[in-house]
């Protein structure tokens, strides 16, 4: 059995789409939902699906050394970030390379990199008059939205679109696309 955990920061829409996913797979289950956001809709979405959940503050991410305990405890084998605002420590890296990977609601490397998540993006694709968004995953590094593309799609942004339309155009492709390529990744 893979063990998943999942790192968000806000109301977890991904991770209850992914949790819903793997909730019937016997080889993959999400073990674990970690917020830094002690507030965030997430952990209600854990309670009601079931799944432990740790709030992890600030201040704890600095090292990671707190973060790497606490998944290892739970027996983590794969990190999935789903709209998780806090830079990844170094320590976390190390302990699971190759094994944590994010979503982002644009075509990197557009519109990525530090401050670029949520509407920010979806205004700045429309404000930039993008003709197609889209989402990437891929593993994560040390820097923001810098790491090894694994998946692309994308959806058309026409001129009319406002940065709401646009994001659910991405949503729809992440609720589709995400839990198979995290699926893939850890049948590979």
């Amino acid at each position: 059995m893979k063990k998943i955990a999942i790192l968000a920061s806000g109301a977890g829409t991904n991770a209850e789409n992914i949790a819903q996913y793997f909730s019937q797979n016997d080889r993959i289950k999400v073990a674990l939902i970690v917020s830094n956001n002690p507030k965030a809709g997430v952990l209600e979405r854990a309670v009601r699906l079931g799944i432990p959940s740790e709030v992890v503050l600030k201040a704890d991410w600095a090292s990671g050394e707190s973060v790497v305990t606490l998944l290892r405890r739970y027996e983590i084998d794969f990190i999935v970030l789903a709209g998780f605002l806090c830079m990844v420590p170094d320590a976390l890296l190390r302990a699971f390379p190759d094994r944590i990977v994010n979503i982002h609601p644009a075509l990197l490397p557009k519109f990525g990199g530090k401050g670029m998540y949520g509407m920010r993006v979806h205004e700045a694709v429309v404000a930039a008059g993008e003709a197609e968004s889209g989402i990437t995953i891929h593993y994560i590094n040390e820097h923001y939205d810098e790491g090894t593309v694994i998946f692309q799609a994308s959806c058309p942004v026409l001129p009319s679109d406002t940065p709401e339309e646009v994001a659910a155009k991405v949503h729809r492709l992440e609720y589709a696309y995400y839990p198979k390529v995290i699926e893939k990744l850890l049948r590979d």
